[in-house]
């Protein structure tokens, strides 16, 4: 028999919701004085391996500790090892920005906690999501064909395709009967496709060997669609299975787009599943003047994009919209009696559309933000920080010391210091972070390494991207 635990004692937490009053007022005072001194930061952390955890116990506290304690630590160990991703002068990777009205439709998710799984579980999460991603569709100009769901992240949502590539492929045995003694199973992308889609490939089972990575050209860095042809036919000639093509407009490097209205037909004719990944680009497509980028996209059968980057909802919020959902569910959905809701026809379980089960609420901080900026909102800011791009690209083109290598696809773009090796690149890429004034980042082009610049800060101002070009201009 198992000894009986100790009595409780009046050290058993309880909880104590004037802390959450008292608090909450103080951070939120906090937090809106963060943002505004935002600028007076260095963007990134400096990076010192290990300094936090030189600073904290090694072992956990035994006893209760009062908040004022936590909140010091914070101030005094954490915060100097973050980098301040929403800081107006953050040109790195991609945005991940948190507009205000997205802040505190995250304090209310997290003071409610609902678990967003199934309908019953919480059925206004359910119904505001099916309702604010139409509004969205509606928004990015997709048709009615295409249903959405919200994902954590874009990676998410093309594992999810990927596994419907599989399924579909292998006449929805592979769930099954997993893919022993199947023909192996070929995905076609990109050289410029994001890193999620080799992840996805391992975890659904295909490997990365069965990547085709197919060259980008042309002024759009786009798959050629007579190169995707041949490689299904060399292909289904070897005796494989072509099932799918994962498609990017805005890829992370230099912001590569396929040219989705020459590819999809011959993906589609091939019997492939589709996939677009407009992770970062997708959110531009709310003004109509750069739907030209994805023109083709009503025929994917699956695109992502990401709200979390570039329209102001915080991390994590992934639009997913499939033209068949059926297909996602079928390939997703278990469902054991505890998951059932009897006397409930027609609703939706998203838990069915999503690799996790459980669910966050995620749809509140989407429909906030929509509705605090409306689109006229949103759109002022894309075409502003589109607008602001160009004309520092153009600034340094007019500078000797610099070339520009990938032209703006909205707002990024490649450059380098010209005539000067990939060392010396990075070593003017150390020199640009480690001022802390602005935060770059690299990728390579054509084998080269070249230095990436975009805008996406919710906060940014032109002032701040002309300060950028003087930065580039003192440190080159």
């Amino acid at each position: 028999m198992p000894d009986t635990p100790p009595a409780s004692t009046d050290t058993r937490p309880a909880p104590d919701w004037d802390v959450l009053a008292d608090w909450g007022r103080r951070i939120a005072d906090w937090g809106a004085a963060y943002h505004r001194d935002l600028r007076d930061r260095p963007v990134r952390a400096p990076l010192q391996p290990g300094r936090l955890r030189a600073a904290l116990p090694p072992a956990p506290p035994e006893t209760a500790e009062p908040m004022a304690a936590i909140w010091a630590d914070l101030e005094t160990h954490v915060m100097p090892g973050l980098t301040h991703w929403q800081h107006p002068r953050f040109f790195a990777y991609f945005p991940a920005n948190a507009a205000p009205p997205s802040i505190l439709a995250e304090f209310v998710t997290a003071i409610l906690a609902p678990q967003c799984m199934l309908w019953q579980t919480s059925p206004s999460a359910t119904e505001l999501e099916t309702h604010v991603l139409d509004w969205l569709r509606q928004a990015l100009g997709l048709p009615e064909s295409f249903q959405g769901v919200i994902q954590d992240s874009a990676s998410s949502a093309t594992l999810a395709a990927v596994l419907v590539m599989r399924e579909r492929a292998l006449d929805w045995q592979g769930n099954a009967q997993g893919l022993s003694g199947q023909k192996r199973l070929r995905l076609y992308v990109s050289v410029e496709a994001h890193s999620s889609v080799e992840r996805a490939a391992w975890v659904a089972g295909i490997g990365s060997e069965n990547l085709v990575r197919l060259p980008a050209s042309g002024p759009g860095r786009s798959i050629d669609p007579a190169d995707l042809r041949a490689a299904i036919a060399r292909d289904h000639a070897d005796g494989h299975l072509p099932a799918g093509l994962i498609a990017c407009i805005g890829a992370t490097g230099a912001g590569a787009c396929d040219n989705l209205r020459d590819l999809l037909p011959v993906a589609r004719a091939a019997g492939l599943y589709t996939h677009v990944d407009a992770a970062w680009a997708g959110s531009a497509m709310i003004c109509p003047e750069f739907r030209t980028l994805w023109e083709g996209v009503e025929g994917a059968d699956s695109v992502v994009m990401n709200p979390h980057k570039w329209l102001g909802a915080h991390f994590d919020c992934a639009a997913h919209f499939v033209r068949a959902p059926d297909d996602l569910v079928r390939t997703l959905a278990i469902r054991p009696e505890y998951l059932k809701t009897h006397g409930a026809d027609g609703v939706i379980d998203y838990s069915e559309w999503s690799i996790p089960l459980g669910r966050r609420f995620r749809a509140l901080k989407l429909w906030f933000v929509l509705r605090y900026y409306g689109l006229d909102g949103l759109r002022a800011m894309i075409r502003d920080h589109v607008r602001w791009s160009v004309a520092l690209a153009a600034r340094l083109r007019a500078d000797p010391r610099f070339e520009i290598v990938t032209e703006p696809v909205l707002s990024l773009f490649t450059f380098r210091l010209k005539g000067q090796g990939d060392d010396a690149q990075i070593a003017y890429l150390g020199r640009i972070n480690d001022d802390g004034r602005i935060y770059l980042t690299q990728t390579r082009v054509d084998g080269q390494i070249v230095l990436r610049f975009q805008v996406g800060a919710f906060a940014a101002t032109q002032a701040d991207i002309q300060l950028a070009g003087d930065v580039l201009a003192e440190l080159s």
